[in-house]
């Protein structure tokens, strides 16, 4: 399957005073990406709303209207698709939170699961620091 670039990496720099953020993606242990998977299979309409709202967080950081505390370190962002509702699990991670860590995707009819996706995005989380946060995310060599 052809994957979509959906959000590019920006610089940690300060850039007019600001601290610049940048998405990163959960990669497992053994180099899975689920948050990139569940978005490689979403329908491109639903994937541009996806990109869309990622890039506000990305600007506003907690502070955009979308995104809510679920608990502790895991933050959400409610993203509307054509027909479904996305929740977007993240962290901020890195000095200042310049880091906006994707850990868990899942469509809004989650209230059975909800515990259980929101425990996932906390083990996810633990086991990016456990692996050194950023050195965990970085993308392999070869053909995306």
């Amino acid at each position: 399957m052809k994957r979509r670039r959906l959000v590019r990496s920006g610089s940690s720099q300060p850039t007019g005073g600001r601290l610049r953020r940048r998405w990163r993606f959960f990669r497992t242990a053994a180099g899975r990406e689920p948050v990139r998977e569940f978005l490689d299979s979403l329908p491109e309409d639903d994937a541009a709303a996806v990109a869309a709202a990622m890039t506000e967080v990305r600007k506003a950081g907690r502070g955009h209207p979308d995104v809510n505390q679920l608990q502790g370190d895991i933050w959400q962002i409610e993203i509307d698709g054509k027909r479904v509702i996305y929740r977007l699990l993240f962290a901020e991670e890195g000095r200042g939170g310049e880091v906006l860590l994707a850990l868990e995707m899942v469509n809004k009819k989650w209230q059975a699961a909800r515990s259980r996706h929101i425990e996932l995005a906390k083990r996810r989380l633990a086991d990016w620091r456990e692996r050194g946060g950023r050195g965990s995310t970085r993308r392999r060599a070869g053909p995306p």
